[in-house]
């Protein structure tokens, strides 16, 4: 299984009143990883919206385990957790420099047309990519 690993230290606009990441930014971190999980396995997310392919959020869950603070480095580690061909459920943990896990996660993504929103499969449209899931995936 293949995990990527992508280092983002807090800036202080990601944080909240309270002083800690605003629950939202984890979403766009977890974006951070996954497009450094799919160039680690060769491939361009920006290269596959060029031919008309989105991949769309269908499904979330979150769960916060520990905050970060401004200043506080996040490291965030992605997997392929499940892999069909239709649908990729992306694996998350972000932990802490001092490796305390503060979040884990999962995504539901399936590949699109952009235009229409038809599905798409992987392994018909973009079998290199169809390939390489296959192999990282847990």
């Amino acid at each position: 299984m293949l995990v990527s690993k992508k280092e983002i230290e807090v800036r202080y606009a990601e944080t909240d009143q309270m002083g800690v990441v605003y629950h939202a930014n984890y979403l766009i971190w977890m974006e951070v990883g996954r497009t450094k999980l799919i160039q680690d396995l060769g491939f361009s997310y920006a290269g596959m919206e060029e031919e008309g392919i989105i991949s769309p959020v269908v499904d979330l869950e979150i769960s916060y385990k520990k905050p970060l603070r401004y200043g506080d480095i996040a490291i965030i580690h992605t997997w392929i957790d499940e892999y069909n061909g239709l649908k990729s459920v992306y694996g998350y943990e972000i932990y802490t420099s001092a490796g305390e896990l503060a979040v884990q996660a999962k995504s539901s993504h399936v590949c699109v047309k952009k235009d229409t929103f038809k599905p798409i499969t992987l392994r018909k449209r973009f079998p290199d990519w169809h390939e390489a899931y296959e192999k990282a995936k847990k």
